[in-house]
This record gives C-alpha cells, structure tokens and sequence, in this order.
C-alpha cells in the first residue's frame, strides 16, 4: 500500500516548488522509492521543477476517449494502457500529468476510469506525491481519497492563513479521508515568523513550519533549473528537509 502525500494551497504559494523538494527529499534522503509525482494542477509545471519533458497527459487521454478507442478494445483497457503510457520516466521516480479536457462536455465517466486506473498504477509504488490545483475538488474527484499526509501551504500573509483555514474545512466538508494535516508557510522573512504564528494561534492553525525566502531558490527557478540541481545549502531546502523529517520519518 502506498504512501499518498498530498500537497495544497491557494494559486502562487509555491506548492509546486514544495512538492519538487519533497519529491527530491524522498528520493536522496529517505531513499524508500519508487516514487510516483501526480501533477493534478493544471496550471502546474512539476515536471519543469523535476527536469523532465511532457508527451502525454490525462487530459488528452480523456479527449481522445471519445473516439480512438480501437475497434474490440473496451474503454477501460484501453483507458489503462494510455495511463501506464503516459507515465514519464525519472531518476528515482516517475511523473503522471493530469492536465485539463480541451473540449466542452461531461467527463465524468472518464474521470471514474481515470480514477480506476491510477489507484491501479500507485500500487506499484512507495510514495506518491500529489501537486494539487487551488482546491481540494479534484483529489477528491480523480486522484485519491486516501491521504496519508497532507501539507496545506500558505504565503506568509494572515490572507493567506485565512485561505488554508478554509481548505480545512473544505476537507471535512468533503469527507475526505486525510490522516495528518499540516500547515506550512512559505517564502517567509525571519522576521515574520512570531507574527504569523501568533494570527495562526489566534484563527486556531498550527503551523508545524515555515520556509525562508531563499534568492539561491529564485535563482534557480529563475536560470530553468531542476530542482535536483539546487544547492543542499539553500535555505529553502534546508527548511523543508527540516519539516519533512519531522513529519515523515
């Protein structure tokens, strides 16, 4: 049975970044892999952060349904076989992009056979690390219910706490079966952190940690960079190796 961590947060936090070292921490510092990256953010680019190339997504999988699926091939083989197809392949891990339908209509029938057919692929993994989308809908809809860990990342602004505050609560309003929940501030300024504490303590948040703003970090976001290729002095990774062996191992 696999590990399911789940990453979350409003648009612009860092969730990919986020999702990028803990895939990196798995793979290096706790060397339990496989390990599987699901890009469930449409507007993500995990797999820029993880150095690796998109061919196919699960949205074009789901476009295409409608009418290549060969003559004599059910929908659900077939919808399978495009699944494990579309699986890219890294060092010490493998990526699957969601991506988003490009055509009108309902997709609810293929989204249950997406659903089917990733809870089928996880199996062959240790870990798996899910990039969401803003809201928490789309785990629930396509990827999983089943949460071992999930962090909720927030910028460091009482805006911000307010919005994980209310992903909290979308949780319980979905049912969603999480069994820890984490909140996480990101890109945070030294001295920032009482102070956003003390707004976390009095919206009744704890927050397990915070990350510094790190211009190591930016950089290389900024030059393209893998996130493999960032240096083990970064504050960035440095805290966020803290938070996950606190909250992992």
């Amino acid at each position: 049975m696999p590990k399911v961590i789940a990453i979350a947060g409003k648009g612009g936090v860092g969730k990919t970044t986020i999702g990028g070292m803990l895939v990196r921490y798995i793979v290096e510092e706790m060397k339990k892999g496989p390990v599987l990256a699901v890009d469930a953010d449409p507007n993500s680019n995990l797999n820029e952060l993880l150095g690796i190339k998109v061919k196919e997504t699960i949205g074009r999988v789901r476009e295409t349904m409608k009418k290549d699926v060969p003559t004599g091939m059910t929908k659900d083989i077939w919808f399978e076989y495009k699944v494990n197809e579309a699986v890219i392949e890294g060092t010490g891990f493998d990526l699957l992009v969601m991506g988003r339908p490009e055509g009108p209509g309902c997709y609810c029938a293929a989204n249950s056979l997406a659903k089917q057919s990733i809870d089928s692929l996880k199996e062959n993994y240790t870990y798996v690390v899910v990039d969401n989308e803003a809201g928490m809908e789309h785990m629930s809809r396509l990827v999983t219910q089943n949460v071992g860990i999930l962090y909720v990342v927030s910028d460091p602004t009482p805006r911000g706490l307010l919005t994980a505050g209310r992903i909290m609560e979308l949780i319980k309003e979905l049912n969603l079966n999480i069994h820890k929940t984490y909140t996480v501030v990101n890109r945070i300024r030294e001295e920032e952190i009482g102070v956003l504490r003390q707004i976390g303590k009095q919206k009744g948040i704890e927050i397990i940690g915070t990350i510094r703003n790190d211009e190591m970090l930016v950089k290389n976001d900024r030059d393209g960079e893998s996130i493999f290729i960032l240096d083990r002095d970064s504050l960035a990774l440095t805290d966020a190796y803290s938070i996950f062996k606190r909250t992992m191992d």
